[in-house]
């Protein structure tokens, strides 16, 4: 049957002499394996549009749980920012490591918008690593791991809220306190925004240095903690900060 789908390559492996099979997140199918016989070849039209961080529009001879075939590709946003920018390829290589690894372990495919609307709000030069901690949040509900940003994680309390801390996982009251790092309250507000907002709708984002770096700690650590995921594209990433 031949369909077309939107998507975006997250990864391509090589197969034999001239092909490789390219895994494709898309907006009708979720995660698809496509076979794209001779796109190794210098000749083939394959060559470029077949590549990791494509963005296009696939017609392909699709197959159900199993290994479709390329037919064409037409580019909906070749991307060129980020291609040309070695951060932004270095996050949008963890994105996509990251979003391979939601989708095997959550079995969800509702993760497409969020992703393709990340990786736009990069190509337009928004500040990745800000785009980067929401798309992360936005994950945490599909691992089962979702914040309680509503009151205190030990008690309920919803005012009285000091800090949050990531190893207990959530917001902690002037009654629940024991010595955990203490977080500006602005800190804690960004951190609600960043897991309420419409990723699509973000036009802007100016964050101060220091509260980046604390929310950006954060999540990496409540990932650690909670959803025993391991990328290893986020070592490099880290480097970069």
């Amino acid at each position: 049957m031949l369909i077309e789908v939107e998507g975006f390559i997250l990864k391509e492996t090589p197969y034999g002499e001239s092909s490789k099979i390219i895994n494709v997140l898309t907006k009708e199918k979720g995660l698809i394996g496509i076979m794209c016989k001779g796109a190794k070849s210098m000749k083939s039209p394959f060559r470029s549009s077949t590549q990791a961080f494509t963005y296009g529009a696939f017609s392909l001879y699709y197959k159900e749980d199993k290994l479709s075939n390329l037919s064409s590709v037409d580019i909906i946003n070749p991307l060129k920012n980020i291609r040309s920018d070695l951060t932004k390829i270095s996050y949008v290589t963890y994105l996509s490591e990251l979003t391979a690894q939601v989708i095997k372990e959550s079995g969800s495919s509702n993760i497409y918008e969020d992703f393709i609307n990340t990786i736009l709000k990069i190509e337009q030069g928004l500040d990745p690593l800000i785009l980067t901690n929401v798309l992360e949040l936005k994950y945490l509900p599909l691992l089962g791991v979702g914040l309680n940003l509503d009151g205190c994680i030990h008690c309920g309390n919803k005012t009285s809220i000091v800090t949050i801390d990531a190893s207990y996982g959530g917001l902690i009251c002037k009654d629940c306190f024991r010595n955990e790092l203490i977080v500006d309250k602005k800190v804690i507000q960004l951190i609600r925004m960043y897991y309420y907002v419409d990723i699509k709708s973000i036009n802007e984002i100016s964050v101060k240095e220091e509260y980046k770096n604390t929310i950006n700690k954060f999540i990496s650590d409540y990932y650690d903690s909670f959803t025993g995921l391991y990328v290893y594209s986020k070592k490099f990433l880290e480097t970069l900060l």
